[in-house]
């Protein structure tokens, strides 16, 4: 049996929970975790458009709103640092997404102090240290394919590929971002215990 969802279900499933979340915060604006919940659907959204620049900027927003509510949620702080991990890896600008990095480090950092055990959190602050790196790796084979690409003859040319592998790796991280913040949400809020027997 495949327990794994397809982009369509995936896409679907986090449309549903933004929109579940801006519903809950017409009624309540100030409440953190609707508003958590919210930019982390925004943010996963993301991976689905061409331009996700828009998207993730307004997951940020959200989530900052959530923080002015709790300054102390740690799973908002991880979501907020992968969004900003997220916009570094998409600006084409070096020093604009090294600026994304430090602010997603000082996110992780946070969430760390606050949360000390969690595993997700201490995993994102080792990744963040390598982003930097990646990022120029990943814009270095972008800009050779664009190169080769621009070289081949008129026949052979495939414009349509030239940014499919930037979206296909982006996918991925923002894929594990997602992830792993729905991982955290789950485990900084557990279940309710069960009503008290009559």
């Amino acid at each position: 049996m495949d327990l794994q969802l397809s982009d369509l279900d995936r896409l679907v499933l986090f449309e549903q929970e933004r929109q579940a979340a801006e519903l809950a915060c017409t009624a309540n604006p100030r409440d953190a975790d609707n508003l958590t919940k919210w930019g982390g659907a925004l943010l996963d959204l993301s991976s689905f458009q061409k331009n996700p620049e828009d998207m993730v900027k307004e997951a940020i927003m959200k989530l900052e709103q959530a923080l002015e509510v709790d300054p102390e949620r740690h799973a908002t702080l991880f979501i907020l640092g992968n969004a900003h991990s997220q916009q570094g890896f998409f600006n084409p600008n070096e020093q604009v997404s090294l600026g994304c990095f430090d602010k997603a480090t000082q996110c992780f950092e946070q969430a760390v102090k606050l949360d000390p055990g969690n595993e997700m959190y201490l995993m994102s602050l080792d990744s963040i240290s390598k982003a930097p790196e990646l990022r120029q790796e990943i814009q270095f084979h972008m800009t050779n394919q664009q190169v080769s690409q621009e070289t081949a003859s008129p026949v052979r040319k495939k414009a349509p590929k030239e940014s499919d592998m930037k979206y296909d790796i982006l996918g991925w991280v923002i894929l594990g971002i997602g992830f792993a913040a729905w991982i955290g949400m789950a485990k900084s809020h557990p279940p309710a215990p069960p009503p008290p027997p009559r």
